[in-house]
């Protein structure tokens, strides 16, 4: 390999810690607010693995309030998901890399055997590519086929930078508020047929959806 080649590398990875530690260090100044917390602190301390679903757009957050648990996260293959790895690596995840357009179904595959071994899961549903608010099938597979609740979490921060991106990615702005708001727990029979399981992906697309705008309402109060 060149010296330009390896100065290049070298320039890439520092410029991955920085940024992740930059990152880290807005995320300890927000103040969150918790609405329906219960159900995720006695998940937690009976060890029962959950799948948590967020928007995209939110996973800053969606990530961050679950640091430092028996936890793991599925990060697309891309160069922003060299810097989200290094990211949830200082959040004691295990970051499992992949898309539905690249290494997906191996990718799923590997998150089912970390659930099945007492991992919970982080999933952006509407991720890596869109379109925004639309829920994919992954987290409400993951749920159905090892038996494990499903939970959604609204995400609104109320003083943010919105970015031009396709999912309305959210900075929040240092010392903000973020307001979280949980699901009920939903358990999903893993005898479902096609039709049902459908049926069921936009139901929770529904929740979500209302759960953001219940979470982006409490800014006001």
């Amino acid at each position: 390999m060149s010296t330009k080649k390896v100065r290049k590398k070298i320039l890439y990875y520092l410029g991955l810690t920085v940024l992740s530690s930059l990152i880290n260090f807005l995320m300890k100044t927000v103040k969150i607010r918790y609405k329906n917390y219960s159900t995720i602190e006695k998940f937690k301390s009976e060890k029962q693995n959950f799948v948590s679903a967020f928007w995209h757009g939110t996973m800053l957050t969606g990530w961050y309030i679950h640091k430092d648990t028996n936890i793991a996260a599925l990060v697309s293959k891309s160069k922003d998901g060299d810097i989200l790895e290094k990211l949830l690596g200082r959040w004691g995840y295990k970051v499992v890399r992949g898309s539905s357009s690249n290494g997906g179904k191996e990718a799923l595959l590997l998150l089912l055997e970390l659930a099945e071994n007492g991992y919970s899961i982080a999933i952006t549903p509407d991720g890596p590519k869109g379109p925004p608010y639309k829920m994919k099938a992954g987290a409400v597979i993951t749920a159905k086929t090892k038996k494990i609740p499903l939970i959604l979490a609204g995400i609104s921060c109320c003083k943010k930078k919105v970015l031009k991106s396709w999912d309305n990615f959210e900075v929040p702005y240092p010392f903000s508020i973020i307001n979280v708001v949980f699901s009920e727990p939903i358990w999903i029979d893993s005898k479902l047929n096609y039709e049902e399981t459908n049926k069921l992906i936009t139901d929770c697309e529904i929740k979500l959806n209302k759960l953001r705008k219940e979470a982006s309402k409490l800014c006001s109060e």
